[in-house]
């Protein structure tokens, strides 16, 4: 008689291999090193936010993956938007966040 081995299955956890070249790409781009003022990189929808990949004080450049944002049960790479330094993450690793949340700031 046939055997039906059971299926196991992972939705989640193909969507970062599949959007980590898109960040990646462009890294290289150089931004103005001294920008004035702070840069507030906010959440482009609400979710969970599931990383923490950047802390205060560590230099990023454009496209650097800085926090990971679980939405709609994928999870979004939320990256810095040019070169700097991380001046404050406004999040932890587990808390519920809205569209617009301020999450880091950049100098």
């Amino acid at each position: 008689a046939p055997v039906a081995a059971p299926a196991v299955k992972s939705v989640a956890a193909p969507a970062p291999a599949a959007k980590a070249p898109v960040s990646e790409a462009p890294a290289p781009a150089a931004a103005p090193a001294g920008s004035a003022g702070s840069v507030k990189v906010s959440s482009p929808m609400p979710g969970k936010i599931i990383a923490v990949k950047a802390a205060v004080g560590q230099p990023v450049k454009k496209g650097e993956v800085i926090l990971i944002l679980e939405a709609m049960k994928m999870e979004n790479e939320i990256v810095s938007p040019q070169d700097g330094t991380v001046a404050s993450i406004n999040v932890t690793a587990g808390q519920t966040v809205e569209a617009g949340n301020l999450l880091a700031t950049l100098n």
